[in-house]
């Protein structure tokens, strides 16, 4: 079997890829029946020259591969029929901008395994680039922190070469007695964690947080069950509120009240409630003025977000009184930081993060009869035709 690593051709440029030249020459060694290729690039985080250092064919034409394997959306011009490809399509959900490229993948005979859909039996992802959302999102909040009050000013993660030296940058700033809310328990959160604690910044429980005044910088990490409730008052549980939310309300309130920083690192669930609404952020009790949202569902769950930021432009400022956006430094407005993309501002160690995912995780199933699943649970199309997992999607491809 031949696998390619493809040129990721997607605009803005993504210089992630899935396989670092170190972690490719580990998969040609516990995996000498495989080939693999690399399509030459001019972005890539890593050049052509290391890939072809360890020996690696580097490539233009990768027509003749079984297996293409990219980080993002591969421009419907550039697919090639009858292939099998793993990238990020954004499909899953019915994204209405990205059904023509499902309708192309279907009608070129692809087999679409999506990053996303790479999970185990229960559905508890086995890959992605989670950690290193968390990780960025909460250096940009501290980062627009830091501007904004005329603090600090932290530089672009961006323009650092790696997590040593976005931790080294940390190191340097001194912060204000401000208390911080991190909701979430995934990948995500644990990577914004990550900075909390490199930043020795001081976890504290529900309890205290909800109800204490204190003289040094704190956060709390509420889980799902903390910031949503029962309607009828019952004690909540969280595997039947992931089946079924609408029993359940917001209780988001108490946290806005007492936090002045709010990191949004949870996964937000189909019909679950809004943490807060556009009405909350109006009340005299929502004392939050300073947002990361990693999550960045725009004009969801957290009211401020009315659309995603850019790396080049990662702020932008929610007046909450007009519903409307102004600088991210106005007077009185919740400063926002809502990029959609952060795991490309650390594309080296993000690439090799998810290289060693893939490596445990994909590239075994197609040497073990997929023994555990994976593959199949992971297929979306397959003879011009939706997966029975993915039927679901018949009529987001209807056009319904």
């Amino acid at each position: 079997m031949k696998f390619a690593i493809i040129k990721e051709r997607k605009n803005p440029p993504d210089r992630r890829v899935v396989f670092s030249p170190e972690k490719l020459a580990e998969a040609r060694e516990k995996f000498p029946q495989a080939e693999f290729v690399v399509e030459s690039s001019d972005i890539r985080v890593f050049p052509d020259s290391a890939y072809k250092a360890l020996g690696f064919t580097v490539t233009n034409d990768v027509s003749d591969c079984d297996v293409m394997i990219g980080v993002k959306e591969v421009p419907i011009d550039y697919l090639i029929p009858n292939k099998k490809y793993f990238y990020f399509s954004h499909t899953i959900k019915k994204q209405p901008y990205n059904r023509k490229l499902l309708l192309a993948m279907l009608d070129k005979n692809i087999e679409m395994f999506d990053h996303e859909t790479i999970v185990k039996k229960s559905g508890a992802r086995l890959i992605g680039f989670g950690r290193y959302a968390g990780l960025v999102g909460a250096y940009n909040g501290f980062r627009a922190l830091g501007l904004r009050d005329g603090l600090f000013n932290l530089p672009k993660v961006e323009t650092l070469t790696d997590l040593n030296e976005v931790k080294a940058e940390l190191d340097k700033i001194t912060l204000p007695n401000i208390k911080i809310l991190l909701t979430g328990t995934g990948k995500v959160a644990q990577g914004a964690k990550e900075i909390l604690d490199h930043l020795k910044i001081k976890e504290v429980g529900d309890a205290l947080y909800l109800t204490s005044k204190f003289s040094e910088p704190v956060y709390v990490m509420a889980d799902v069950m903390e910031y949503n409730k029962r309607k009828d008052g019952k004690v909540g549980d969280k595997w039947a509120f992931y089946k079924d939310p609408t029993g359940y309300e917001s209780n988001f309130m108490p946290y806005a009240k007492e936090s002045d920083f709010f990191i949004a690192g949870h996964f937000y669930g189909n019909n679950a409630p809004y943490l807060f609404t556009r009405e909350d952020a109006k009340s005299t009790d929502f004392n939050i003025n300073l947002i990361a949202d990693i999550s960045c569902d725009v004009d969801g769950p957290v009211a401020s977000t009315l659309r995603a930021s850019t790396i080049a432009d990662p702020f932008y400022g929610y007046d909450a009184q007009t519903e409307s956006e102004v600088a991210y430094d106005a007077p009185n407005a919740i400063t926002v930081m809502a990029v959609d993309n952060l795991p490309c501002e650390l594309p080296k160690d993000a690439s090799e993060g998810f290289g060693d995912m893939f490596l445990e995780h994909v590239i075994p199933a197609f040497f073990n009869n997929d023994e555990r699943g994976i593959l199949k649970r992971a297929k979306i199309t397959e003879n011009n035709k939706l997966t029975e997992r993915f039927s679901y999607l018949q009529d987001y491809v209807n056009g319904k």
